[in-house]
């Protein structure tokens, strides 16, 4: 499986720490090193009686020290793993039915929030509030996305991209209420310190062009930044020109800022990508872009559908991408067609005018 590069949140502090505790333990090789002896017989045999054990002393300092590297390795790997996965995992086009009922079969109801817990968040620290009212949103929108609204200007300044935040803005891209998808995505940008302004633009642009691990995130933020209305014409150029890279993992999270900018253009490029990108984890992260994941509108992912009953004919498309596409209409849809052109193009033309994409071009809120 493609391991594509993770936040550099969880990789820096990982690799700092792993760092710092084998300089401890070469300081303590180096502390039972052999010490300057004066020449002679008696020096030579004191010298000889210690070489052997500090020598142990010393092999077994480096042994540690590989131990702890080989074992904060398994550590990063594993919680690398585990946000791609969840990442990966975000409104996947394939079915889940089964992992739906399962978790329905085992999940337990959660205890309803009382004014006292609203107060006692309201006293927290904003960093807490965030990460309390943000989680909330997750199982009680109605009740938390009106204090986030309140709070988030507060919070400017005062928030920290913290692996809890960044794992809870996770799990709320997965909800299906498009205002808590927009929550997390104002959080993030809150705890990134990226406001309504050409600036931000600017900061993640030199980001992206740094070549650092930093660039990843950056794509994605920008398309996050360009749906909230701060320059969506320039995130759409630099996001486009970072989806034709020849770099895979940069592909990637610019498909990911593509499905988060969530405007017309960015269908376009996503349906292209959909059907010519030459990986198929790129196809299948622009399939998920246009049916579940990022900020599209459902009337947005709707106006996809007449595309993609084009590419379901195009005999130009491997079996692979075909499938794809059939499984992305069954997502935006709702309905079972699989490949069969003609039942879908039939279900088109009966759909529900009411149903069908407006022209105009609505966005999400937090309201």
């Amino acid at each position: 499986m493609l391991v594509f590069p993770v936040p550099s949140i969880f990789t820096f502090r990982a690799r700092e720490r792993a760092r710092n505790r084998i300089a401890r333990m070469k300081t303590l090789a180096n502390f039972t090193s052999p010490a300057k002896v004066v020449a002679g017989t008696t020096a030579t045999a004191e010298l000889r009686a210690v070489k052997t054990p500090l020598r142990w002393y010393a092999y077994l300092a480096a042994f540690l020290a590989a131990a702890l590297l080989s074992t904060e390795a398994g550590f990063l790997a594993r919680q690398g793993q585990d946000v791609v996965k969840n990442w990966l995992g975000s409104h996947s086009v394939a079915a889940r039915a089964t992992q739906q009922a399962a978790t329905a079969l085992v999940s337990t109801p959660q205890p309803r929030t009382t004014d006292r817990d609203l107060e006692a968040i309201s006293h927290l620290a904003p960093q807490q509030q965030a990460e309390r009212l943000l989680g909330l949103a997750i199982e009680q929108p109605d009740l938390a996305l009106s204090l986030i609204r309140r709070n988030l200007a507060s919070w400017r300044g005062h928030l920290e991209d913290s692996e809890r935040l960044f794992h809870l803005v996770l799990d709320a891209l997965n909800s299906d209420d498009p205002r808590v998808r927009v929550a997390a995505v104002e959080i993030d940008l809150t705890a990134n310190h990226l406001g309504q302004s050409r600036a931000s633009v600017e900061k993640l642009e030199r980001q992206i062009e740094s070549g650092s691990e930093a660039r990843f995130m950056a794509l994605w933020r920008l398309g996050s930044l360009g749906n909230r209305g701060v320059e969506p014409a320039e995130a759409f150029r630099t996001l486009k020109l970072y989806a034709c890279s020849r770099n895979q993992a940069l592909r990637f999270w610019a498909v990911e800022g593509l499905a988060m900018l969530g405007n017309h253009a960015a269908i376009d490029a996503l349906l292209d990508i959909l059907a010519h990108d030459p990986a198929p984890q790129i196809r299948e992260r622009a399939a998920n872009g246009l049916s579940k994941s990022g900020l599209l509108t459902g009337e947005q992912r709707l106006a996809a559908v007449p595309e993609l009953l084009n590419l379901l004919d195009d005999d130009s498309l491997d079996e692979a991408t075909q499938n794809l596409v059939g499984a992305t209409l069954e997502a935006i849809t709702g309905r079972s067609f699989g490949k069969n052109a003609g039942a879908w193009r039939d279900w088109w033309a009966h759909h529900n005018s009411r149903e069908k994409p407006s022209s105009g071009r609505p966005g999400h809120s937090l309201a």
